[in-house]
């Protein structure tokens, strides 16, 4: 190669190497310029933020210092006004020993006077004594023979006056409070019947009801203890008992029997216990519509189903449940009147004839039957005795029960509410039927045909053929000996065997 050209390029090489050292000393240069800048622009904002710093640490500090000062400043004016107020009790106390002292002294003088004043007065006693010739005590005796011989003419006029009057205010509010009770209750007169009628739809269900030989009706009559005449009137049927519950029982199952078309034992059977469960809801719905008429809450389940019973009840041809409901009202309007509870005269009202749904089954008068029912099931005590005390052999020892007698006569002595000879009528057939399950081995007994007839049902278990033949006679012979009754009557006595078995 040319030596020039060597020499040209090695000169090329070292201008362009000094080039590029000075572009790198001048890029380092500009970067270290940048780098004081930001320092310095980092120390100014180090030194601000430094500044604010110590200006807030000023300010709270500050502020510190003068809530100290204040808090001792308040501080100082407590404790300046506790001592104002202890100085003050001080005073106070101080004036209350100097008071008790000189209340002490008052009343050491106001004995003394008391002591001077008893002297004068025993020394004037004394000395009227001699005067009068007479001791205090037979003077007193003396003003007052005077006083009672010149006054007791006009004493004893005033007092018979007086009693005259609280005797006829009491009787004419008494009669206000009743007869306005009573017209404001309006509640319809009860008759009472002992046949029900159930309308044929054609004389081919008639026959059918029968039966081949009568089993049917038989069955029918078994099973519910109702006398059922299908040939006394056309196109009817008649239901007869003096049972009330009975002949619903049976009355429902008829028409059900009726409206379905099959007719045999089986399924009369199965009717007549499906109608002694309607029955049985229906009892339940007569006693919550009746405590919920006359505003009574609480009455447990069992007192309901009692009461509800009282639907098919009468006394006297008055059904027994709607005299209890009116007399229930009545109760609530007297008792508001006479300052009575309420709710008590309302409850025991209400339930007071609660033993009739028992008579049959328990021995006793239903009043009392009806506080042991309620003590029983858990009613109060009472309304308990309320109930138990409406009538005249037990003494009422409330004036809840007193109310409730009241209400029983008023009830009852509505014209028309009441007749006799119902009532005894249903009394004899209860009876006759009471009779009948007073001997061992009686399952049910039914009094029908007017008391004409009883069916008596035994327990063929614990009854042979031999004995239902006695106890026939036996019956009949208790009948002659305890009841009178015109007649005669018939003593049925029925034993049967069933054997069930299920084919599956």
């Amino acid at each position: 190669m040319d030596p020039i050209t060597i020499i040209l390029a090695l000169v090329g090489v070292g201008i362009g190497f000094g080039a590029s050292t000075v572009t790198t000393k001048r890029k380092i240069g500009s970067a270290e310029e940048a780098a004081d800048k930001e320092l310095k622009k980092a120390k100014k904002e180090a030194e601000k933020q430094l500044s604010e710093a110590r200006e807030e640490a000023s300010k709270i500090s500050d502020e510190a210092r003068r809530e100290d000062q204040n808090r001792r400043r308040e501080a100082k004016d407590i404790e300046q006004r506790l001592l104002s107020r202890q100085e003050s009790l001080d005073k106070k106390l101080d004036e209350l020993d100097k008071r008790s002292e000189a209340l002490r002294k008052g009343e050491d003088e106001v004995d003394g006077l008391k002591n001077e004043i008893r002297d004068i007065r025993t020394k004037q006693q004394e000395k009227l004594e001699k005067v009068a010739k007479l001791s205090k005590t037979e003077a007193a005796e003396k003003l007052m023979q005077m006083t009672e011989r010149d006054i007791k003419n006009d004493l004893i006029g005033l007092v018979t006056k007086l009693q005259t009057e609280a005797q006829e205010n009491a009787e004419e509010k008494a009669a206000v409070i009743i007869t306005s009770a009573m017209e404001r209750m309006a509640s319809e007169v009860t008759a009472e019947r002992t046949v029900t009628a159930v309308k044929l739809v054609d004389e081919e269900m008639k026959g059918r009801i029968i039966g081949k030989e009568g089993r049917n009706i038989q069955s029918l009559q078994r099973a519910t203890g109702v006398d059922i005449m299908v040939d006394d009137t056309p196109g009817m049927i008649i239901l007869s008992s003096f049972d009330p519950v009975r002949r619903e029982v049976a009355r429902q199952a008829l028409e059900m029997l009726l409206k379905d078309g099959r007719v045999h034992p089986g399924r009369i059977e199965e009717v007549v216990e499906k109608a002694q469960k309607e029955v049985q809801k229906d009892v339940m719905r007569a006693a919550e519509d009746a405590a919920r008429e006359v505003g009574v809450i609480g009455i447990p389940k069992e007192v309901l189903q009692l009461l509800g019973e009282l639907k098919y009840r009468t006394s006297y041809g008055q059904n027994v449940l709607k005299h209890s409901t009116e007399m229930a009202h009545i109760a609530g309007l007297i008792a508001e009147e006479v300052g009575a509870n309420v709710k008590v005269a309302k409850y025991a009202t209400l339930v007071h004839d609660l033993g009739k749904a028992m008579t049959h089954k328990m021995e006793g008068k239903h009043h009392h039957i009806s506080g042991e029912m309620l003590r029983k099931y858990g009613a109060p005590e009472e309304v308990a005795l309320a109930a138990e005390q409406h009538h005249d052999d037990m003494e009422a020892t409330s004036v809840e029960a007193i109310i409730v007698r009241v209400c029983d006569a008023i009830s009852a002595s509505r014209p028309g509410a009441r007749n006799i000879s119902a009532e005894n009528f249903g009394e004899r057939m209860r009876d006759l039927e009471n009779v009948a399950t007073g001997f061992e081995g009686i399952d049910k007994a039914y009094a029908i045909s007017a008391g004409r007839e009883i069916r008596v049902f035994v327990k063929p278990e614990n009854v042979d053929d031999l004995s239902a033949i006695k106890l026939a006679r036996d019956i009949a012979t208790k009948i002659e000996s305890t009841m009178q009754y015109p007649g005669t009557i018939k003593v049925n006595v029925i034993r049967e065997t069933r054997a069930i078995e299920f084919a599956k």
